[in-house]
């Protein structure tokens, strides 16, 4: 071959595997077979141009990533195409990274979110921390999510580590970070917060005896508050729910826990560095125990500063007013998701109820499905995110679920629930 067609061949060849890499709309594929695109996260998101202010969407096939990311990009989403199968793994323990990095945390987790960095959305993939499990050294610090960024979603994510602090997002004046629909597990304080945090339609698993699940720093701002909906905790016999040795304020509204949680209120650890200046501020709604209730989590949510009600605690409420994250969540699931009313939902009049949900990218239509178990029968198809469901019986639980037509066929959605209130209530 003549040395000129090498070097044009050359000077083409990153412009050529950049335009594979990309759709027609400009999003960007991650392939660890070498398919399609690029065949590391790591690589892919170096390509986005930075002072890049319009939302870039990386596509990450199935397949196991054994890699650290590192996220300097703002504006951006990171979707996988199946949940269990997208699997971002690595092998981090905190204090190593500690000692080579002058003490330093940024880039101890599996993904890292640089300071400074805005609007990231994490969705439908597992980002596990294996540390312990490859060295013995189980329940030391192992993030699998670090960050000092704000306004971070996650959608239909699964968090492991081996050890403690498992999701840290750590940027304590202006953090804000919604999550929906995940799954989370770990060691100690394996969801500890800094800012502002809501949690809705979750799952919890902690291997945290003696400590506990979640933590929370609000020491910055007497606003700051951690708040999970409609979720359920459970773990090793005697786990604790929470603690915090700063300044916190928790609200749980209707939570479930299994009859692993140990009997012990959220408490300030001796190790906490002054008295919490704000109080006591741990708040609960409708939360029940698998096998019988505590006192300590018994109605108290009349007690807040505001004295909120429960149908008050909506994400904007949250975050009292900075940030709406429903209204701006990316439809980039390859299923319906973000469903009204929100799942586990209950006091729904028998007379119908709307149902809506945040459709599925590539959608043509829908597919609603209803019952009252988990045999459900087709009640109707829409073009629409919405169908009402009329002649309820009261005081009935009903499951629903929406199957998302697609080019590529019908995607078939998760499980949903609400329960019917009485006749007369």
């Amino acid at each position: 071959m003549k040395r000129w067609m090498v070097i044009v061949i050359a000077w083409l060849y990153p412009a050529v595997c950049l335009h594979a890499a990309r759709g027609s709309t400009g999003d960007i594929t991650v392939d660890a077979k070498g398919e399609r695109g690029f065949t590391s996260i790591q690589t892919a998101l170096n390509s986005i141009p930075a002072g890049k202010t319009e939302r870039t969407t990386i596509f990450i096939r199935n397949g196991l990533y054994n890699e650290k990311v590192f996220i300097h990009r703002s504006h951006l989403v990171i979707v996988g195409e199946t949940r269990d199968s997208t699997r971002i793994v690595f092998a981090e323990l905190r204090e190593n990274w500690n000692r080579d990095h002058q003490g330093s945390d940024s880039g101890a987790a599996v993904v890292n979110i640089d300071t400074g960095v805005t609007d990231v959305t994490l969705a439908n993939l597992t980002i596990y921390n294996n540390y312990g499990s490859l060295y013995g050294a189980f329940n030391k610090h192992q993030f699998a999510l670090y960050g000092k960024g704000t306004r971070i979603i996650l959608l239909r994510c699964t968090i492991v580590s081996d050890g403690g602090d498992a999701l840290s997002l750590w940027n304590r004046r202006d953090g804000m970070y919604y999550h929906e629909n995940c799954n989370f597990e770990g060691w100690v304080d394996y969801v500890c917060p800094r800012g502002w945090c809501y949690v809705s339609d979750s799952r919890f698993f902690g291997h945290n005896k003696p400590s506990a699940s979640i933590w929370h720093d609000g020491s910055t701002d007497k606003r700051q508050k951690f708040v999970i909906v409609n979720s359920f905790f459970d773990g090793v016999s005697g786990f604790p729910l929470g603690r915090n040795h700063l300044d916190a304020q928790f609200y749980l509204i209707g939570c479930r826990f299994s009859p692993n949680m140990a009997d012990r209120p959220f408490l300030r650890p001796p190790s906490s560095p002054r008295p919490w200046k704000w109080g006591d501020r741990h708040y609960f709604y409708d939360c029940h125990r698998d096998g019988g209730d505590y006192e300590w989590f018994r109605d108290n949510l009349s007690s807040a500063g505001d004295a909120p009600k429960p149908e008050e605690i909506t994400p904007r409420w949250a975050f009292d007013g900075q940030w709406d994250p429903e209204s701006e969540i990316p439809q980039v699931l390859p299923m319906a998701f973000h469903p009204r009313p929100v799942n586990f939902s209950k006091n729904i009049p028998a007379g119908g109820v709307r149902l809506s949900w945040r459709p599925a990218r590539n959608t043509t239509g829908h597919e609603v499905y209803i019952g009252t178990s988990d045999s459900l029968v087709l009640a109707g198809n829409t073009r629409d995110p919405e169908f009402f469901a009329d002649t309820l019986k009261p005081r009935t639980t009903y499951f629903w679920r929406v199957d998302e037509t697609t080019d590529q066929g019908v995607v078939r959605g998760d499980l949903w629930s609400f329960t019917t209130m009485g006749d007369k209530e």
